[in-house]
């Protein structure tokens, strides 16, 4: 099974590999006919905005979203999460969004760079605890109708599903441990 990673920005190398041990043929997709191809797609950490312009100037992001709509495993972490989600909080917009996740989250909640930390997590359908890397993160403050929480930290969702749908407000790519992306990987395959 051919699971993407939307290399336009952000730690593609290392999702790449996650997939990889994870048993999946991992795919770099920068282009839409490179989209057209995956069974489905992460779209990684970075600048949630800087990857939303990106994703509308390579003309991906009509594409990506009606694929998601059409039922597309898609997993976001961190600026992926913020690019997944319906809506966004406060008032740091980040345009150019799938936008098809019922949740609400709000850009940077815990600060800034220096604020990063890490965290362990009890993630359902996962034995052991998961280290989590939060890096400028967001914070999933709404969850609507329908959507899991598989995890959370300090009270609030940091991965949730819903459907085919995966979104995690930290960096599983950054661990070495692939329990995540494995995850997603059964997701992907139904």
């Amino acid at each position: 099974m051919k699971l993407g990673v939307l290399a336009l920005q952000g730690d593609v190398r290392e999702h790449l590999a996650a997939l990889d041990a994870a048993g999946a043929t991992p795919v770099a997709v920068r282009y839409d006919h490179e989209l057209a191809d995956v069974d489905g797609l992460v779209v990684p950490g970075g600048e949630s905005t800087t990857i939303g312009k990106l994703l509308d100037r390579f003309g991906l992001l009509g594409p990506l979203t009606e694929r998601a709509r059409a039922g597309m495993p898609v997993y976001g972490t961190c600026a992926g999460a913020i690019l997944l989600a319906r809506d966004v909080l406060g008032d740091q917009d980040a345009p150019h969004r799938i936008g098809l996740l019922d949740v609400g989250i709000r850009r940077n909640a815990y600060g800034r760079q220096v604020d990063s930390f890490e965290a362990d997590l009890a993630i359902a359908g996962i034995d052991d605890p998961f280290r989590a890397v939060f890096i400028r993160a967001p914070v999933i403050e709404r969850v609507g109708e329908g959507v899991e929480v598989l995890a959370s930290h300090g009270g609030a969702p940091v991965l949730v599903r819903h459907g085919a749908l995966l979104a995690s407000t930290f960096h599983p790519e950054m661990t070495g441990d692939n329990r995540v992306h494995e995850l997603f990987y059964e997701i992907a395959k139904g």
